[in-house]
């Protein structure tokens, strides 16, 4: 492709409201342009990005014996009041009515309308197992479009579907597309961490996330370096470590702590270190309240919360709950002397001589211990976010933290979806069954920030080959001055060509320090730069995205040296 026959539109500055990296350098490189809040128009640079990761996808979900489908857009109302997702999902879907007041959405997902093509096509055992999947638009009205299409309200999605007779091999199925999603993630070369995940709104058993590994990744990962254990930080674990209390080094008193609410504040006016504070917070399930402990250092993880039986549906105290409760404001509440149901994270029941709230506004009790000054709680879970240096819980090692990406979810469905839709077979003996289902994502177009998140320099985007708009950029200098120049660079170019290598010839009549600058913006893995000064030892320059300086290659041998690094690369 010629640049003159191409369209390429970039800009020497993002705009203003483009806060992430991959957001300004997509929008710097033309790859897209924004249309309104949450909503682009994929550019001819960006589209080729796009569709190489949409075939990369479409190749191994083939493989896998996926069989693909197209459904609708824009879905009927009753589908989705069928399984009660209506008024569930929220404002997130986008509900519209047509000329005859019939209600639709445009569609977020397709649980609903995969499972009512199930229930209508397949009637037997013998039909099963089957995994159908679909690359569609969707649309997610979400409350504050950000990031470009990190976050966009319109995006590209993958989406597959299984139906199976038994749990086993629904289990198979999502161990082979787990597999499957490794093999696509490899191959658009990114560095990705698959981890144990919460099913959240899509609902079923189990779950795994796929993670690009970037520092701005909206998600926190937990994982062991020494096993294979991942998991978001949501759901991770350690292993709780059991030790004696220390015994009481003093007597438990209140002191003053005025305006000290946190408990970094309070650490820091005591002089003592956080992890020997306690911090208490109140929530409310059941119209009763809860105090929930954990150690000063440590966040609370409202998921682990939620999954105790009796607070799945608690929200947090009121000043007036807390008040009448603890008899304070919040920032100064403890469990000591209070009659609320106490609820206390692992490290916390190892803790002594800690420092928490005194339920009076301006102070706090030092030296106070279980046993003596209050009774061991009544209820231990495991409620907060994990931290580097935790055990594991396979016991193999240290936990680490880094950010991630997710760019791809699975799901064990199991039978969420088919018994309330009635999606039943007929099994060997006649008897009709609920299908066992799984679910599959991928964000197609949220891989392309993501590879940028993790791919790019002060010059610009770093593409992978295999998702790059080109493979490979010629870059004369002098092109409509040197007729030795012109006849090289349209040899080079028509051999790269015919032998079926994605090559962008710069052929604009601008200058060297432009045509280099536009190119490392929009990432293009390898250059060739022709000049009369080169071609006078017959000679040519290659430089690759990553390299740092330039390297004369001889003219003759440049097609065979391009053609190993595309193999390497």
């Amino acid at each position: 492709m010629r640049v003159s026959q191409f369209f390429i539109s970039t800009l020497k500055e993002a705009p203003t409201e483009a806060e992430l990296i991959s957001h300004k350098l997509m929008l710097r490189a033309g790859l897209i342009k924004r249309l309104g809040s949450g909503l682009y128009t994929w550019m001819p640079l960006g589209l080729r990005v796009l569709r190489k990761i949409e075939n990369i996808v479409r190749a191994e979900m083939n493989k896998s014996g996926a069989i693909e489908v197209l459904m609708p857009a824009i879905q009927p109302a009753e589908l989705w009041q069928e399984t009660g997702r209506w008024d569930v999902f929220g404002p997130q879907m986008l509900k519209i009515r047509d000329r005859h007041e019939h209600s639709f959405c445009f569609g977020p997902t397709h649980e609903e309308i995969i499972t009512d093509i199930a229930r209508k096509e397949i009637k037997s055992y013998r039909q099963l197992p089957l995994n159908f999947y679909q690359i569609q638009t969707k649309f997610r009205d979400e409350i504050r479009p950000r990031f470009g299409v990190m976050r966009a309200r319109e995006f590209l999605m993958k989406d597959s579907y299984s139906f199976h007779t038994n749990e086993n091999s629904l289990a198979q199925t999502y161990q082979l597309m787990y597999e499957t999603y490794s093999r696509i993630f490899t191959r658009l070369g990114l560095k990705f961490r698959a981890v144990a995940a919460d099913t959240g709104a899509i609902g079923g058993s189990g779950s795994h996330e796929f993670h690009v590994l970037a520092d701005s990744g909206e998600d926190a990962i937990a994982f062991c370096p020494d096993s294979d254990y991942a998991a978001n930080i949501e759901l991770a674990s350690s292993l709780p470590t059991r030790q004696e209390r220390v015994e009481p080094t003093g007597i438990m008193q209140k002191i003053s702590t005025p305006e000290k609410r946190t408990c970094a504040e309070v650490a820091d006016y005591l002089n003592v270190p956080l992890q020997n504070t306690v911090k208490t917070l109140a929530i409310k399930a059941n119209d009763k309240i809860y105090f929930l402990l954990l150690r000063g250092d440590h966040q609370l993880n409202e998921l682990k919360v939620r999954k105790i039986p009796f607070l799945s549906e608690y929200q947090m105290a009121s000043e007036e709950d807390i008040l009448q409760a603890a008899g304070t404001v919040p920032g100064y509440i403890g469990p000591v002397g209070v009659e609320a149901c106490i609820i206390a994270d692992h490290t916390v029941i190892n803790m002594s001589n800690f420092v928490c709230g005194a339920n009076e506004e301006g102070y706090h009790l030092t030296h106070v211990n279980f046993g003596r000054d209050l009774k061991l709680p009544e209820h231990i879970f495991d409620i907060r976010n994990v931290v580097s240096g935790d055990t594991s819980p396979d016991g193999k090692g240290k936990l680490e933290i880094c950010r991630g990406i997710e760019v791809g979810h699975i799901f064990q469905l199991r039978t969420k979806y088919s018994e309330i839709m009635k999606a039943s077979y007929l099994d060997e003996s006649g008897q009709s069954q609920y299908m066992e289902m799984g679910c599959y994502g991928i964000g197609i177009s949220r891989i392309v920030a993501a590879a940028i998140e993790q791919n790019h320099d002060e010059h610009g985007i770093i593409f992978p080959t295999s998702m790059a708009p080109f493979q490979l950029v010629i870059v004369p200098i002098g092109l409509h001055k040197s007729i030795q120049v012109k006849e090289t660079v349209e040899k080079l170019y028509q051999q790269f060509s015919d032998a079926h290598i994605e090559v962008l010839l710069d052929d604009r009549d601008e200058r060297p320090g432009v045509m280099f600058a536009d190119m490392e913006l929009i990432g293009i893995p390898h250059r060739i730069v022709v000049g009369e000064r080169g071609l006078k030892q017959a000679l040519v320059e290659y430089q690759g995205r990553k390299d740092q300086t330039s390297q004369p290659i001889p003219i003759n041998e440049i097609f065979s040296f391009i053609t190993t690094q595309l193999c390497i690369s």
